[in-house]
């Protein structure tokens, strides 16, 4: 049997639509190349923007008339969907099921399947076990209940992604910041730490299958706190080990960090670990130590420079990128210019930039003073403008160096280049046997072209 998997939002989705994956391919199904083809579709939703939403319910009627092709319904329409048309045409009916989870899932767990009858599983951010029960009923052609699912997270033994050099490892789950404007805790519940010695475990398989590069995933990661084991101690516990059992794996990475969390200790085991990555993402959110309270960010404008003052003393080579939000609730044209003014100053290599977008539930929705779509549209697009500017100047300061680079995928541009990745996160172009996929080589950035560097293997 085939399967297709669809990813929406962040980090921790890939990651559990890997852990997914590897249930399916353990029990010998394969990927479909093409989802029209595919047997069972799994949807991994994000609820932390409306439009994230939208996306989702414009698929669902899309799967909604593939499921009619699939079954050679009478009223089944085949226009963007001859693939599928073809493929029943020679082999007959074959019928389709489909898995919504993640935050959406969650959010409208009980109503989903009103809504869209073509959703045959809803399987909330607590649910993730019931694929045990879900896949082989599917193999049987049966259907499964699914019952009450407990409110406990509970995480996989393994979030490898197949044939990949670097791959997420989720610590820690949920959140307790509860900022105003966040529908996540409602969804992904409280802070939870995994055990140190699973995360070790599977540490040992992902060596084993010569991954070369991790990234530690929360939804606060910097909160970890597994009985008294802190994050910067585990990222020594990971290190050690990895030197221990003389792992493939060479670059730590981790996200996303709260500022709030990102302690001195931190900083310091960043500084003396090579191993650890000199790209690091930190969420800003905003520039006004007024707006920063509104949101319930628990730390002001000048404490945020402090910490980029340190970080960067520390570790001189670090290159910094953030998440930031324009036109939340009472934003007046002063508060969004300290926004502008902070990050021109902090030079950030790149930022995801949105603007606020009221999510049910949470508190900003209430707040007065909503800020107009098209007020929130111009200064987003004045970030948007800034930071390409500075993407551009952050990265042509380091055209010149020689870096260490992973050499993970053939360029698509040209078949007789390869593309890399720095510590920094940053994409290079540069001419070498694609037998070295997999390594890690010696590079040095010629020249910046868009967003990507050129180089020269060293």
């Amino acid at each position: 049997m085939t399967y297709f998997i669809e990813n929406y939002g962040c980090e921790m989705n890939i990651a559990e639509s890997a852990a997914v994956e590897q249930i399916l391919i353990k029990r010998g199904w394969t990927k479909a190349e093409d989802v029209q083809l595919a047997d069972f579709v799994v949807i991994n939703t994000c609820s932390v923007r409306g439009s994230a939403e939208e996306r989702i319910f414009g698929r669902l009627g899309f799967f909604t008339g593939l499921k009619k092709v699939r079954v050679l319904a009478k009223d089944a329409k085949r226009r963007n969907m001859e693939v599928a048309a073809d493929y029943v045409a020679k082999n007959g009916p074959k019928p389709l099921t489909v898995v919504v989870m993640g935050c959406m899932a969650e959010r409208l767990l009980h109503d989903l399947k009103k809504q869209w009858p073509v959703v045959d599983y809803v399987v909330g951010t607590f649910g993730k076990e019931k694929f045990h029960e879900i896949i082989p009923a599917v193999e049987r052609n049966q259907k499964y209940e699914m019952g009450y699912v407990e409110p406990v997270y509970k995480f996989a033994e393994s979030y490898y992604e197949e044939n990949a050099f670097s791959t997420f490892v989720p610590i820690m789950h949920g959140c307790n910041n509860f900022c105003t404007y966040c529908i996540v805790p409602y969804l992904r519940g409280r802070e939870i730490s995994r055990s140190v010695e699973d995360i070790l475990h599977e540490l040992d398989i992902l060596s084993e299958r010569k991954v070369r590069e991790i990234c530690l995933l929360g939804q606060n990661v910097n909160s970890y706190n597994d009985k008294g084991v802190k994050f910067p101690e585990l990222l020594k516990i990971i290190s050690a080990h990895l030197d221990e059992i003389k792992s493939t794996i060479e670059w730590i990475r981790f996200e996303s960090s709260h500022p709030k969390d990102f302690s001195d200790e931190l900083i310091e085991v960043i500084r003396t670990d090579r191993k650890i990555c000199r790209g690091i993402h930190l969420p800003l959110q905003h520039g006004s130590s007024e707006v920063l309270r509104r949101m319930n960010r628990k730390y002001t404008r000048e404490d945020y420079l402090d910490l980029i003052a340190k970080l960067r003393k520390a570790v001189p080579d670090v290159e910094l990128t953030t998440d930031i939000m324009l036109g939340f609730p009472g934003e007046t044209e002063e508060e969004f210019e300290e926004a502008y003014s902070l990050m021109k100053e902090v030079e950030y290599e790149s930022a995801f930039m949105y603007f606020y977008n009221p999510r049910e539930g949470t508190p900003a929705e209430k707040m007065d003073n909503q800020i107009p779509l098209e007020v929130k549209k111009e200064r987003l697009q004045k970030i948007i403008s800034l930071q390409l500017e500075l993407t551009q100047k952050v990265m042509r300061r380091r055209v010149g160096q020689t870096i260490k680079v992973l050499a993970d995928i053939v360029s698509k541009d040209d078949q007789n280049e390869l593309l890399g990745k720095t510590e920094q996160n940053e994409r290079v172009a540069f001419r070498a046997d694609p037998k070295i996929i997999g390594t890690f080589v010696n590079v040095r950035l010629d020249s910046l072209n868009g967003n990507t560097f050129k180089g020269t293997l060293v």
